[in-house]
């Protein structure tokens, strides 16, 4: 297990690949890419079926659904799942769990839903569209951060002099800053072999969990309270941004291909 996380901790770095408050987790653009990744690793009957559950809609366009849906009270009961709460000195095994859910709670239901054969095809839809997000927001440093700061959103920094915060810096400011968008984000992710995408695939939710809470580690030692954040952060991180992106892309795709 320990050469496993090894291995991933290095992939994240050599390939330039919480209550919360309302921001928009990786924003539309960052969503959107972990969608059309996902959707070029596909197999053609995974590919077949999801077309016909959402009705011709990509995995890119339904990936805000879970935000948009933020708007709507009757949908409270699924916001916990955007993200956990743990100190940084803890696993997911051993922190304290939501008793509202959590991300892990979120994906393993969506996963449920999405394989039962008695389930309507409006279910199916419905949680597949949750679970696209869901494996978005997973791999958000941010989204496994600190209860007291709502994972970054009172960490107060100054994005090119203007007020942001940390948890905004990595859901939208650097890709925003970066100027482009979901389909040339996507369409230039790094290559990776075969066997370097099987090493992505590998573990449970629970392990990409502890993984991206590494992660999460370096996120907060990244920047400091009022720091004024410019080219020089965006040079250091949007790498590990990108990557970010494409590991979601291709777990998504992976997990889609298993349940269908």
């Amino acid at each position: 297990m320990k050469l496993f996380y090894t291995i991933i901790v290095s992939i994240l770095f050599i390939f330039p690949f919480q209550s919360h408050s309302a921001e928009d987790f990786w924003g539309q653009t960052g969503h959107r890419v972990v969608g059309e990744i996902a959707d070029t690793h596909l197999n053609k009957k995974a590919k077949r079926k999801i077309k016909r559950l959402l009705k011709r809609k990509s995995l890119a366009f339904v990936s805000t659904f879970m935000d948009e849906i933020k708007s709507d009270k009757r949908y409270n009961e699924f916001y916990t799942w955007h993200y956990i709460n743990m100190p940084l000195n803890e696993r997911y095994e051993d922190s304290k769990k939501n008793p509202k859910g959590d991300l892990v709670t979120g994906i393993n239901y969506c996963k449920k839903i999405i394989a039962n054969k008695t389930a309507s095809d409006a279910d199916k839809a419905f949680y597949l569209k949750l679970l696209v997000h869901l494996i978005g927001d997973l791999h958000q440093p941010l989204h496994i951060g600190l209860q007291e700061d709502k994972g970054g959103n009172d960490h107060k920094v100054q994005w090119f002099s203007g007020d942001s915060n940390l948890h905004r810096v990595w859901d939208t400011e650097m890709i925003k800053n970066y100027n482009m968008g979901y389909n040339e984000l996507a369409e230039n992710a790094d290559f990776l072999s075969k066997k370097e995408i099987k090493i992505i695939q590998k573990g449970s939710v629970i392990d990409w969990v502890n993984e991206t809470h590494e992660l999460t580690k370096k996120v907060y030692a990244s920047a400091t309270l009022n720091e004024n954040l410019k080219y020089r952060y965006s040079y250091d991180y949007l790498t590990t941004v990108r990557s970010q992106l494409q590991i979601a892309g291709i777990r998504l795709a992976q997990i889609l291909n298993d349940i269908f």
